[in-house]
């Protein structure tokens, strides 16, 4: 264009007409030009909204162990990081957990208790499960505002031993299938295509080994290929204009199968990425059918922007050079959009992290024997950071049931939290092998790609509206509240939540316009029963219902078939006596919680007045309880029933209306029934002489009563009020193991089969120091794996496993 122009004005054959066009026409092209790039900016700036109003959460378990017996403990260690930096967030304060069987039916679920980002739980798994394999997934209340397959899952194996193993049923020829994935989204005709696949055994999710022909619809033989690693590879071909392409992948044994590829498209975006050099990635995009045409490129790492540049296809072709020191550790998405600001291809590349928690295990010896001491130092470092490492060991035994997990801490965050679909052993690409295997990883890259979000709702598109608070402060109790007559939502309802217990916890709500409620229940921990209702007094009757908080969206995935096979007969027998033993000998140790460290003063705080009535003359009557001790309550009738005044010492005046009244934490609004409660059944009466704000609603002051058992004792609720038992957060089992210090505690005769050995969910260490830790092995000898992981406070995360042998003493 610039080459004719400078021709045409050095001719001088131009007119005024001629000339004016031109100009025009150079002024469109500029502001055109200017057009696109302020789109191309609103695209980053968009995204960049999207990033912040979108904050991601990851959520990681580390489960004690992989394979479990019925009657067995579960025990996990949580961490919730920033999607972002990885770092610990303070976020979410409740993780929850469930225990999903094949049927996606949660047969266990937990809320637990976050802390700066970490939290610890457990279950203990009931006789009533059938033997299979589960999956275990963990999310918080604002990742259910995101798609399922963002909440962590790892699969798990439970054993019945208390129940018959079916017998398998026949033999079923497994299937197979496999995936063809055009680099950067589709096949483009006329250009060298990269095209990766992946096959697995649909049975086990594992990949398989085979060679492949790819044929064109004559038949005519175009490429052979075959995997490189867990059933993924890729090949290279250019196909042409109005031709289909089927794959004939040949198993061993003479079996196989044909697989159609996607279809070719005639016009289009090809891109290809490839290594420029040790510092650099070349990205080529091939267009068929529009030349002269601006693209861009966007390239974000887990929604950080580090790539945002334009360039012009010439040619059918345009290439884009990028510095690999731009681009942080992880997985960095590639996105190519036209003009029109549409994503018209993509493609992921792995870097992989150049920091990371360095972790050394150091058993004093190499070989114990059973009931021996072992002395373990552990060491961290940081990269020569100044940050602590939090970390959760599990010490267990190897056997034919289970082995060692193929995932850890570095490979969910890394990988599995931001690809879609199973991988194979991600611990692979974090292995000393892994880590140098660029093909593996590429290939990975080329068959997993997935995005947390759709462009279609970012590009051009208001900021989405979120159903699911952050749970900043305690956990939300959620319902509903609606006119029992006609089942319609009542909105603008004064709504009160108490739970029975000497500890005073009281929660209140008025319902949205679609009768919605929301409690915020901070420190609520244990199986309770919660009374909801409203103050009947004055309003009409109304339905209360409370929703389960737990998720009701699953992620696709399932859980491999379960495949139990008869040559583990005994290694399952030897679980059922582990299992029994433990139970007779240390079932007393089972049941021990840590205190759960939450303030036992009442909600209201310190009290105005506050009175133990065993100090004071016991009165037979309330109403002379109140009349004769309680100076900051005025005890009224009006129209033959009580009233309560309380004085308003703030201001030096009385209330006029009734005050909020306690009993055990649950509203009374009717005074006369207050009245008339036996006044002996009361320990305890708090009052509080001054206007009380509690969330929306104010009280004129605070009248609450204390039993001697912090269950009503008794006292009858009104008919019209929602009871119902109500599991708040989970209270911390304690890990307990023997110790054999002493010749005594060594002869014991109480036998000790413990499969796990050690559970340490909070070890803390500066980076650059060590710590010891001990623990002791059982009567089972065999080969223990330990397994310690974790993360320090800056996001650099690690893990660590070694082995050591259990031999019986030579006598």
């Amino acid at each position: 264009m610039q080459t004719n122009r400078y021709t045409f004005l050095q001719t001088g054959f131009l007119n005024k007409a001629s000339l004016l066009a031109i100009v025009c026409f150079v002024l469109l092209a500029a502001g055109s030009a200017m057009a696109q790039s302020t789109g191309f900016k609103t695209i980053g700036q968009q995204f960049d909204q999207h990033r912040k109003k979108a904050l991601q959460e990851k959520l990681y378990l580390h489960i004690d162990r992989p394979v479990y017996a019925c009657g067995e403990t579960m025990w996990f260690k949580l961490y919730n990081v920033d999607g972002t930096l990885h770092q610990p967030l303070d976020m979410s304060k409740v993780a929850y957990i469930e225990v999903l069987d094949d049927a996606k039916q949660a047969v266990l679920q937990a809320k637990v208790a976050l802390k700066e980002g970490t939290g610890n739980g457990s279950f203990i798994l009931p006789a009533t499960l059938k033997s299979g394999n589960y999956k275990v997934r963990a999310y918080t209340n604002w990742m259910k505002n995101f798609s399922p397959e963002f909440y962590f899952e790892q699969p798990i194996t439970i054993v019945n031993t208390f129940q018959k193993l079916e017998a398998p049923e026949k033999t079923v020829a497994a299937g197979y299938t496999i995936q063809f994935f055009p680099e950067g989204g589709n096949m483009v005709a006329g250009i060298e295509n990269k095209i990766a696949f992946k096959a697995i055994n649909q049975k086990t999710g594992k990949g398989i080994d085979f060679t492949g022909e790819l044929h064109d619809q004559y038949g005519t033989k175009i490429a052979d290929f075959k995997p490189y690693k867990f059933g993924m590879g890729h090949f290279t071909f250019t196909p042409s204009k109005g031709a289909t392409y089927t794959a004939t992948v040949k198993l061993a044994a003479d079996r196989g199968f044909v697989k159609p590829l996607p279809a070719v498209f005639e016009q289009g975006y090809a891109l290809n990425l490839n290594e420029d050099g040790a510092e650099r990635l070349k990205i080529t995009i091939n267009q068929v059918g529009q030349t002269g045409e601006q693209v861009y490129l966007l390239g974000h790492t887990r929604q950080m922007i580090a790539v945002a540049e334009e360039a012009t296809i010439n040619q059918g072709q345009a290439t884009f050079i990028v510095d690999k020191n731009v681009l942080a550790d992880g997985i960095t998405h590639f996105t190519i959009f036209n003009t029109q600001q549409k994503p018209v291809a993509e493609r992921l590349y792995f870097k992989q992290p150049t920091q990371k928690l360095e972790l050394k295990l150091l058993p004093d010896k190499s070989q114990y024997t059973t009931r021996d001491k072992v002395t373990l130092d552990l060491l961290a470092n940081a990269d020569n950071t100044a940050s602590t490492a939090n970390l959760s060991m599990a010490v267990y035994r190897l056997d034919s049931l289970q082995g060692a997990t193929d995932s850890n801490i570095e490979s969910y965050f890394w990988l599995t939290s931001d690809l879609k679909g199973t991988i194979e052993n991600p611990a692979y690409y974090f292995s000393a092998l892994g880590k140098t295997d660029a093909a593996a990883i590429d290939n990975l890259m080329l068959t997993h790609g997935w995005s947390r979000f759709k462009w279609e709702d970012i590009i051009n598109k208001e900021p989405a509206a979120y159903s699911y608070l952050p749970e900043y402060n305690g956990h939300f109790i959620k319902g509903k509240v609606t006119h029992k007559s006609t089942g319609a939502p009542a909105p603008g309802i004064k709504t009160y939540l108490g739970s029975p217990g000497k500890h005073i916890r009281f929660y209140n709500a008025r319902s949205d316009a679609n009768g919605a409620i929301q409690f915020e229940a901070k420190d609520f921990f244990g199986e309770k029963d919660i009374v909801v209702q409203s103050d009947f007094s004055k309003d009409s009757t109304f339905h209360f219902e409370i929703y389960s908080p737990f998720s009701d969206k699953y992620a696709a995935s399932k859980v491999a078939a379960f495949d139990l096979s008869e040559e583990l007969k005994q290694e399952v027998t030897l679980r059922h006596v582990q299992t029994q033993v433990q139970q007779a000998y240390f079932g007393n140790y089972t049941n021990l919680f840590k205190p759960a460290g939450v303030d036992s003063i009442s909600f209201y705080g310190i009290p105005s007045e506050s009175y133990l009535l065993d100090d004071y003359k016991r009165f037979k009557v309330m109403e002379e309880v109140m009349r004769e001790y309680v100076p900051g309550v005025q005890v009224r009738k009006r129209g033959g029933n009580f009233r309560f005044m309380v004085f308003n010492r703030a201001h030096k005046s009385i209330f006029q209306d009734n005050p909020m009244v306690l009993l055990d934490g649950v509203p009374v609004f009717d005074i006369d029934k207050i009245m008339a409660f036996d006044p002996l059944k009361v320990k305890k009466l708090d009052v509080v002489t001054s206007l009380y704000f509690n969330g929306p609603l104010v009280y004129n002051g605070v009248v609450s009563y204390t039993t001697y058992t912090g269950d009503l004792a008794g006292f009858e609720l009104n008919p019209r009020a929602l009871l119902q038992a109500y599991d708040g957060l989970q209270l911390q089992r304690e890990f307990y193991a023997p110790a054999y210090e002493s010749p005594e505690q060594k002869q014991s005769r109480l036998a000790d089969l413990r499969n796990l050995l050690y559970w340490a969910p909070d070890l803390t260490i500066p980076s650059g120091k060590g710590k010891q830790v001990n623990f002791y092995t059982s009567d089972q000898p065999g080969t223990y794996l330990i397994v310690v992981q974790g993360l320090t406070e800056n996001g650099v995360m690690g893990s660590k496993a070694v082995t050591f042998s259990v031999k019986q003493p030579v006598l």
